[in-house]
């Protein structure tokens, strides 16, 4: 048996300092990284993800940024298939893949085995599961899905209307439910994978939120917000993320703009609770506690110790 491909996985929740922690790493380690988060692959959607910059990026390679246009939809399944052909790119130019960010499930599906697709197919019934979208609408085939598989039905946005005619074919062709199939799957790790988790004592991440907002409201995200509402970007899985349904609001007319930014601070704080919760009961992470550290001399005595952490765990050797 082969040895496994080595990896690092960076997580945590919205405003923990992922960032500039995986940029340090990198440089330790001569990494370059895959970025793991499902709304930053969308042009023109910057400040409302908190993409990364160029100058921020300090020279290290970024993949599976601004791959799609916001009208577009994308998958757990399409991201394992890109992020897997990046490691294998970035590990044949002998660099470590290091994959940053706070989607989970899409960073799970890398990490392990997981067969989106390997159900049978049925034309005839995506051909008529097409044309009844077209003639009843999206909404009408996203009802049918939550009734057999409602689990399912909550990762898929009614819009996403591929993916959701594809959960209904595979219970049409089995009899099982997507989730029932992924939960039946013989779940295998793929890469020989060290999973750093950064997390804070709560009430300093949720003030690290708040300010967040504020911070990326002077940036422009308003006029951000409104350049996709202007373009006809109403029904789409890119604009139900946070940051831009709040605004979107707004924008309509049901609530002012005070309480879209309450709104989107309390959907902000919401999030990264959940973020943690998932990664807590879904991955095997090693937590690294970022709370007090507020200068990079703080930061660079965390970096020391994750990188301890991580020479003993790959067996890697830091620069």
């Amino acid at each position: 048996m082969t040895d496994k491909q080595k990896l690092v996985v960076l997580i945590g929740p919205t405003a923990v300092g992922k960032t500039k922690t995986s940029i340090e790493l990198a440089k330790a380690f001569n990494g370059e990284i895959i970025s793991g988060d499902s709304m930053q692959i969308y042009k023109r959607m910057d400040i409302g993800t908190a993409k990364i910059s160029t100058s921020e990026m300090e020279g290290i390679p970024h993949y599976l940024i601004d791959i799609r246009e916001p009208d577009e939809s994308f998958s757990a399944a399409e991201f394992q298939e890109l992020a897997r052909e990046k490691i294998k790119e970035i590990a044949g130019r002998g660099k470590l893949p290091i994959i940053v960010g706070g989607t989970g499930l899409y960073i799970q599906s890398v990490l392990y085995d997981y067969h989106f697709s390997e159900a049978a197919t049925d034309n005839s019934f995506r051909e008529n599961m097409e044309k009844r979208a077209e003639q009843f609408g999206n909404q009408v085939l996203h009802e049918q899905l939550l009734e057999i598989d409602p689990k399912s039905a909550e990762r898929i946005h009614p819009n996403n209307i591929r993916r959701v005619i594809r959960a209904l074919e595979v219970f049409h062709c089995t009899g099982k439910t997507m989730t029932e199939l992924q939960s039946e799957q013989q779940v295998e790790a793929r890469y020989d994978a060290a999973i750093i988790g950064l997390t804070m004592e709560r009430d300093q991440l949720y003030e690290r939120i708040n300010k967040r907002v504020d911070m990326m409201l002077k940036e422009g995200l308003l006029f951000e917000v409104q350049q996709l509402y202007q373009q006809g970007l109403i029904d789409c899985q890119s604009i139900q993320a946070i940051g831009y349904k709040e605004l979107y609001d707004y924008l309509y007319g049901r609530i002012s703009l005070d309480e879209a930014v309450e709104n989107l601070k309390q959907n902000s704080r919401r999030y990264a609770k959940r973020q943690l919760t998932w990664f807590r009961n879904k991955m095997a992470v090693d937590w690294f506690d970022m709370t007090g550290i507020e200068n990079q001399a703080d930061l660079e005595k965390k970096i020391v110790e994750i990188s301890f952490y991580l020479e003993g765990k790959l067996q890697l050797k830091s620069n």
